[in-house]
Parts: structure tokens; sequence; C-alpha cells
């Protein structure tokens, strides 16, 4: 399943068609969102949720903040967005201005002389010495309110209250993994009916969201993890999904379909799946090499884990007995260094 048709399954289970509109002002809100750095791998990230829908100006709902640029930085330029603003953050960053010149930058030159009404996230890689800076105008409508650190920042406006903001910080510094999945776990925390004030009525946190990671060798057009959810901007009634969940969803199915981390020489070692009696499954590696104390990882078909184990021998026997009753399973093999030697399905 390529990353192309893994986004049209996700409009096509959790949207519905949508209507496009014209003649909408590029001026609106948006709402809680995290930019983040991983200096070991030199990732950088971004995801971010806001009750703001898709249509012609905000195609992909809230991710029109987010300017991912591989082995540089993250800028959100939130709360009354501007094209603007936002293009000239990115060229003061691309021209090596950190965080917080290029947000005083900002403040200084705003585009619409009116920089009290706009929120900014931004964090720089800086050669493996993450940067990042914040700020929230006076201006931006209440609940507002940022923190950062010297590899992330958190911001959001129009916010139930700072507990937003906190579950958001608490979810991504305590949770393991990647950059992704730290980021995704970020947004989980911010998953609260009414967490953007608008979206109370719709018995949703959000409206649309988002999660953008991009490895250093990345294009710009083309990053390692560029997923979106949302509904679109004249959507009638309450939503049947809240967006963030929705974007778990789609992340989970993501990461059961993408390489944990990239290689020169990436290929796939042949591992043989032998259905045994009483639930017990046999994974066969004898065609692998440097397949021992690699992880063994089963999902179920929506990218939800169910086991993982370390191979400690050529026949590596799996119990689902207790985790899985029948239908396809998704299984992949981690090398020591996290790479893919192995991957396939199943039907238990």
């Amino acid at each position: 399943m390529t990353k192309n048709t893994i986004k049209q399954f996700i409009c096509l289970v959790f949207l519905p068609a949508i209507v496009i509109l014209s003649g909408e002002k590029a001026f609106t809100q948006d709402t809680f969102s995290i930019v983040a750095i991983d200096s070991a791998t030199g990732q950088v990230g971004s995801a971010g949720a806001s009750c703001v829908g898709s249509s012609t100006t905000y195609p992909h709902g809230a991710a029109i903040l987010s300017d991912v640029i591989p082995g540089v930085g993250v800028i959100h330029t939130q709360a009354s967005w501007s094209p603007v603003n936002q293009q000239n953050a990115h060229n003061w960053m691309m021209m090596g201005l950190p965080p917080q010149q290029i947000i005083d930058s900002l403040v200084a030159h705003d585009a619409g002389n009116n920089p009290a009404i706009r929120q900014y996230g931004i964090a720089d890689y800086n050669g493996g010495h993450p940067r990042a800076a914040s700020f929230t105008g006076v201006g931006c409508q209440n609940y507002k309110n940022d923190t950062n650190h010297i590899y992330y920042s958190i911001q959001g406006n129009i916010l139930m209250g700072q507990m937003i903001l906190d579950s958001m910080q608490s979810r991504f510094l305590n949770t393991t993994g990647t950059l992704a999945d730290r980021l995704m776990a970020a947004l989980q925390g911010a998953k609260v009916v009414g967490a953007d004030t608008r979206c109370a009525p719709k018995n949703a946190s959000s409206q649309s969201s988002f999660l953008r990671v991009a490895n250093m060798t990345n294009r710009p057009d083309s990053l390692y993890c560029d997923l979106w959810m949302a509904y679109p901007t004249n959507y009638s009634g309450q939503y049947p999904v809240d967006p963030i969940d929705s974007l778990q969803t789609l992340y989970n199915i993501w990461k059961t379909t993408t390489p944990v981390a990239e290689h020169k020489n990436f290929s796939l070692q042949e591992i043989l799946v032998i259905n045994g009696e009483a639930m017990c499954i046999t994974f066969d590696f004898s065609r692998c090499r440097d397949y021992l104390y690699s992880q063994l990882e089963i999902y179920d078909i929506l990218g939800c884990k169910l086991k993982s184990v370390t191979v400690n021998s050529r026949l590596q026997k799996i119990d689902l007995s207790k985790v899985m009753k029948h239908g396809i399973l998704v299984y992949r093999v981690l090398a020591k260094d996290r790479s893919i030697l192995g991957c396939g399905k199943f039907f238990l």
C-alpha cells in the first residue's frame, strides 16, 4: 500500500465528499500544535489540529500552517494565518537565522502590520544542536499560550485551557519511540471534546489534524511521513470520528507499511510463515542473515500492535491465541538498528 493509497483510504473511510468552497478569506485561527527536532536522527517534525476544515483555501485543513524543511527545521505560523508571513519565515530559516531571530523579524515585519494577532512555533536542527522559540500575540483569542524547550515548541489558541498544552507536553516528553510516535502521542494528549472550543458543538477536539516528519535526505515535497485528516468546512452535524483518532488510525497503517529507518541498500529478506495448531505460528528464518535478537512484531490490519518478541531461534514460534482469534495479520522484523529485515501479511 503506497502513501498516496493510504491517504485515499483514510479519506474514504472517514470523510464524506469534500464540497469545494469559493470566496473564503485567507484569515482564520489555528489552535494547538507542536514542532520538534530529534538531534540523534536529524529528523524534524510537526503535528497539530484545529477547528478549521478542508476547503479551497485550506485544502488539508490545519496542515496549511506547517512548513517542514528537511535537515533544517520546522515552522508553524498560526492564528490569523498569513502566507506572506509563512514564506518570510521560510526564507529567513533558509538563510540560517535562529528561531528567536526569525520570530523577532516576523513581529517587526508583519505582513498585515498587526503581529498581535499571530502565533508562532519554530525549531531548527542546527547541526545537532537544536533551538526552539515561540510567540503568542496579545490579540490572539483566549485561551492562548505557548511553551518551548531547546528542541520543541508547543502553542495554541482558542483552547479550553492550559491543560491542553500541559497534556501535550507531558505526552510528548513521556512517550518512547520515534519522533513521529512522540508527536502523535502529543496530539492524543489534546484529544478532548472542545480542546479547540469552537469544535465543542461537534463533540470533537478539532475539525482537522496532521502529522509530518522529515528525514534529513528527504525532498520538501516528499516527506518521510506526511499524513492529514480534514472534514469539509461546511460539514453539518457532529463528526463521526474525532480527527485525532482518524489520524491515529492512518498513522498505525503507515507504520506497518513504512521502514522505521532508511538504508542505502534496503532490501527485504525472505521469511516463511507456517501456520501451526492452537493459534501458534512459526516464522522460519532459514533464508535470512543476522536475524538473531531482532524484534518480531505482529499487527492487526488497522496497524494496532498485538505482540512483540525477540527472535532467538531459526524457527521462532509465537502464540497468538490470547490476542487474535482469526483474520489477516501483518508482521515485520526489525534489526538492532531498527531497520526492517522483512515484513508481510498472513492469515490466522
